[in-house]
């Protein structure tokens, strides 16, 4: 397994690691050791669960630079992360080594990297019984997206008008406008690497995305019939029970006090940094709606999450607002890394304002929790309308376009209302629950999902 050093990328792979594995399939997970090192840290597997047939390899990387995020940038993609990024091309010569040490003892070495790591693996493919397999990170329904655009191509005749429209680039950024100079370039030079693989990976769920995985391996066809596997959700989807969970989280005990589906919570990821000003007008929205909330506050990672960069900026939120939503009983904030999976699969969470990166889109959609999309950059708008007009499992805070403005108090409050408090918001919230279970259910024995990575493990042990 190759990642991405940046977290929703670290965590995919780790947690395909573990399913892998669980076949009885030795799994090398290579990284910097601070990286790796995140990963472990940030995993949704407990450790007693844990297959140890999954070793990790620390390799050396160049020092990197550790800026930190910028509020105040007009491009709300993280530019911060760049020279992890680029210090991690330096992996190249340690990945060789080791496929080359592995094939001499194997009958096959299976190599899995993230689609913006080629250049990294690219060696490989002169290795005999190495085979190469591209993790996309992102939903199918975005790539067909990018696709589409990128080889200046019409939706095929058999997408239906509605949907084409929406999948289609109007109203969205453009890949080019979606990233930044520097991320583009280094975007490129990944794709003059990608001649030999032997096929593709999706963290989806063909009962969310099926028709387009199908349409995305049509698009990239080009006459060749490399397979597509859609093995998502990687996430578990067996939340533990109060007695055996694993995190011990002050806010999980709050939230064993509050009624069914009353609660929102409410995080944007671990790339996005707001400006004071939208902070304030999301805490005044928040307790202007009245509904119960889980509010994760915490600074976009840097590239090393351990330390470096100077002195953490103190996020400020509007004098007294913590203490009053307390004493109402109304909410809590969280300011370190809170328990995502465990607290979308508590009974009292009945929303999610999220900015609908994909990771939290799929844990959402298998916990059965409706999503009110607030995207900020990358493939999170093209998420937030699968979510919001495709799968109708949510509403939208926002308008994409107006991206730059500041989104003010009073529409966070009518938002956050139409989710928890109103009837369009409880029919999304049947249908996510309908969703969630059927992707649960996938995972079963006969289910598809599982069938897909019982497929992709005959196919790698053939």
């Amino acid at each position: 397994m190759v990642p991405l050093p940046a977290q929703g990328h670290l965590n995919q792979l780790l947690q395909l690691a573990h399913l892998v594995s669980s076949y009885g399939v030795p799994v090398h997970y290579v990284g910097s050791a601070s990286h790796n090192r995140q990963a472990k840290l940030r995993s949704h597997v407990p450790p007693s669960s844990a297959p140890s047939d999954i070793r990790f390899h620390d390799f050396p990387i160049p020092p990197i630079p550790s800026p930190a995020p910028s509020p105040s940038s007009p491009h709300k993609f993280p530019s911060h992360l760049q020279p992890a990024f680029d210090a991690a091309l330096s992996l190249r010569s340690p990945v060789a080594s080791l496929v080359q040490s592995l094939s001499s003892g194997s009958r096959r070495v299976v190599v899995v990297y993230d689609s913006l790591m080629a250049t990294v693996v690219q060696d490989a493919a002169s290795v005999p019984n190495a085979e190469i397999y591209e993790f996309k990170a992102i939903s199918a329904f975005t790539l067909c997206g990018f696709a589409w655009e990128r080889i200046g191509m019409a939706p095929p005749p058999e997408v239906e008008v509605d949907i084409a429209e929406l999948i289609s680039s109007k109203g969205f950024p453009s890949i080019q406008d979606s990233f930044t100079d520097e991320f583009s370039k280094f975007r490129a030079s990944q794709k003059e690497c990608k001649k030999s693989n032997s096929g593709f990976i999706h963290n989806t769920c063909r009962v969310v995305e099926g028709r387009f995985v199908d349409l995305y391996a049509s698009a990239m066809a080009n006459g060749t019939a490399t397979k597509h596997w859609a093995l998502g959700p990687f996430n578990p989807i067996k939340v533990p029970e109060k007695r055996s969970r694993r995190s011990a989280h002050w806010c999980m005990e709050w939230l064993d006090k509050q009624t069914p589906s009353s609660v929102i919570y409410v995080s944007f990821g671990t790339t996005t940094a707001l400006s004071d000003e939208q902070i304030r007008e999301i805490a005044m929205g928040l307790e202007r709606s009245g509904q119960k909330f889980i509010w994760v506050l915490r600074e976009a990672d840097k590239t090393d999450i351990f330390g470096g960069g100077g002195e953490a900026r103190k996020i400020e939120l509007p004098q007294g607002f913590e203490e009053t939503a307390a004493a109402r009983d109304l909410g809590v904030v969280v300011r370190d890394w809170a328990p995502q999976l465990e607290i979308l699969g508590h009974p009292a969470t009945g929303g999610f304002l999220s900015h609908c990166g994909w990771n939290s889109c799929m844990e959402s959609i298998s916990m059965g929790v409706p999503i009110l999309a607030w995207p900020m950059h990358s493939d999170q708008p093209r998420n937030a309308v699968l979510i919001t007009r495709v799968l109708k499992i949510g509403l939208i805070v926002r308008n994409w376009m107006s991206q730059d403005d500041v989104v003010k108090s009073s529409i966070i409050e009518g938002a956050v209302k139409a989710l928890m408090a109103t009837e369009e918001g409880e029919e999304a919230r049947k249908r996510a629950a309908k969703l969630g279970a059927a992707v649960r259910g996938s995972m079963d024995e006969g289910g598809v999902s599982r069938a897909e990575l019982d497929s992709f493990i005959a196919h790698i042990a053939r």
